[in-house]
């Protein structure tokens, strides 16, 4: 039996409400550094109210690379989960 599985409906209402919150809440502290990290990185001139070429480069490069390591980092995790439950559930009771 799993542990939603003792959950009454109420109950797991609540506990996906707050899950989904807790989610929400993850993905935008992630764009809010991702953003500020960006920003603070390539954007340093501020005569004009647009990005110059360069900066708008940057911002595509910075971003890019920011996703394309979140991406790597969640493969190595889900890799290292998957390697760590064939060796014996997570080493749970252990």
């Amino acid at each position: 039996m799993s542990g939603m599985d003792m959950l009454n409906a109420a109950e797991q209402r609540e506990l996906q409400g707050r899950m989904e919150r807790k989610q929400m809440k993850d993905f935008m502290n992630m764009y809010s550094n991702l953003v500020q990290r960006c920003f603070n990185d390539c954007v340093n001139d501020f005569t004009s109210k647009s990005l110059l070429t360069k900066e708008e480069g940057c911002v595509m490069r910075c971003v890019d690379k920011f996703l394309k390591s979140s991406e790597r980092l969640g493969e190595r995790f889900q890799e290292q989960n998957a390697q760590m439950a064939q060796q014996g559930g997570m080493g749970v009771g252990r």
